[in-house]
C-alpha cells in the first residue's frame, strides 16, 4: 500500500515537474523580438497579462509563480521593452526587473521653439503634443523650475537625449530645464557683470540663435542688438514677426510687419515678452559677450552669411546690393 502510494506520488510529482517546466520554458526557439510598453503602475498580473496576449509567455500563473522564486515581484520596471518568445519567463522577468528599456535618442535641434519640439517628441511617440504643450505653458509649472516667465519657452536646452517611453511630459520638460540651469551656472556672473537677467539674455539669444545661420556671427549679431537697444532703436527682427504669426518657415510681407502684437519688434520697442524659440548655447555666449563694433544694421547676402552696416544711408546700399545679387541668383540658376 505504501509502495503504491509513494510510486503514485512519484508519478505525479514528475507530471507537475514537467508541466511546470513546460510553461516555464520559452515559448519558441526562434528569436522574433518585437516591442512591448509596460505603462507606469501596471500591477504584475496585468503584466503577464500584456505578455501572454503578445504570445510571450504560456501562463500568467507559471510567470507570476516565476517572479515569486526570483524574488522580483515588486521590482519590475515600466518602459518599453524589446522582448522575444525564445526568452524564458525567467528570463524575461530579469530583464523587466533590471530596467532595460529601449532608449529613444531625440535631439532637439538649437532654435527649435516648444511647439517644433512638442512636436518632434509627438512623432518620436514618447508623449502627446497637446499634453506637452499644455504643461510648457501652464506658468505655475514654468515658476516652479525656477523660470521667471509664463512659460517653458527658452529654456529647454537644445541637446541630445535620452528618452524612455513612460516618461511624463512633466519628467521631459524638467530634464531639458535642468540642463539649461547646469550650462547657465557658467555664465550666471557675466550676466550680473552686465546688469542683465537670466530672462533678459535668453530672450536675446533666442532671437540671435534664429538670425544666425554661422556661430561665428552670432557676436557680431548680437552686438547690433545690444547698440539698438541701448539707443532705444527698435530691434526690428523678423524671427519676432515670425513667433508673433505663428508662422515659423516661409517668407514675411511688409502687410506682417504692421501687426499689431507685443512680439512684433518693428512696431514695439525693447525685447519681446519672452523667448521665441530655445538658443543653444553659443548664442547665449554671444549675448553676454558681443562683438565690439558700431554696427547698427545686418542684411542677409544670400549665402548665409550677412553684411554688416554702421550707418542707415550704408545699410540701404547693401539692401539694394544683395537684393540685386539675389535676383540675378534666381533668374541665372
Amino acid at each position: 500500500m505504501k509502495k503504491g502510494c509513494l510510486f503514485l506520488s512519484l508519478i505525479v510529482g514528475l507530471y507537475l515537474l514537467g508541466w511546470y517546466m513546460e510553461i516555464t520554458s520559452p515559448v519558441s526557439h526562434k528569436p522574433a523580438p518585437q516591442v512591448v510598453f509596460i505603462p507606469p503602475d501596471t500591477p504584475v498580473k496585468e503584466v503577464a497579462h500584456i505578455l501572454k496576449e503578445r504570445k510571450l509567455i504560456r501562463s500568467t500563473w507559471a510567470f507570476y509563480l516565476e517572479g515569486l522564486r526570483l524574488g522580483v515581484l515588486d521590482k519590475l520596471k515600466a518602459g518599453e521593452y524589446e522582448l522575444s518568445p525564445h526568452l524564458s519567463p525567467a528570463q524575461i522577468l530579469e530583464k523587466l526587473a533590471r530596467g532595460e528599456v529601449i532608449t529613444h535618442i531625440v535631439t532637439i535641434p538649437e532654435g527649435y521653439n516648444v511647439w517644433e519640439i512638442a512636436r518632434l517628441l509627438d512623432r518620436a511617440g514618447l508623449v502627446s503634443r497637446r499634453e506637452f504643450l499644455s504643461l510648457a505653458f501652464n506658468a505655475t509649472f514654468a515658476h516652479s523650475l525656477g523660470i521667471p516667465g509664463p512659460s517653458v519657452e527658452g529654456f529647454l536646452f537644445p541637446d541630445t537625449y535620452y528618452l524612455v517611453k513612460g516618461l511624463s511630459p512633466a519628467e521631459i520638460i524638467k530634464i531639458m530645464v535642468s540642463h539649461f540651469w547646469k550650462v547657465w551656472a557658467k555664465y550666471e556672473k557675466r550676466a550680473q557683470e552686465m546688469g542683465v537677467s537670466v530672462y533678459e539674455v535668453v530672450t536675446l539669444a533666442s532671437i540671435v540663435e534664429k538670425e544666425a545661420v554661422f556661430s561665428r556671427e552670432k557676436p557680431l549679431i548680437a552686438a547690433v542688438y545690444w547698440n539698438r537697444l541701448r539707443r532705444g532703436m527698435p530691434l526690428q527682427a523678423d524671427p519676432t514677426v515670425r513667433y508673433a504669426l505663428k508662422r515659423f518657415r516661409g517668407r514675411l510681407y511688409y502687410k506682417d510687419l504692421r501687426v499689431a502684437n507685443p512680439y512684433n519688434t518693428y512696431r514695439y520697442p525693447g525685447l519681446p515678452p519672452t523667448p521665441i524659440a530655445n538658443p543653444g548655447e553659443d548664442s547665449l555666449r554671444a549675448v553676454l559677450y558681443p562683438a565690439k563694433v558700431p554696427y547698427l544694421y545686418f542684411v542677409s547676402k544670400g549665402d548665409g552669411t550677412h553684411y554688416f552696416s554702421s550707418t542707415y544711408r550704408e545699410h540701404l546700399r547693401a539692401v539694394r546690393r544683395y537684393r540685386r545679387h539675389r535676383r540675378y541668383q534666381r533668374n541665372h540658376p
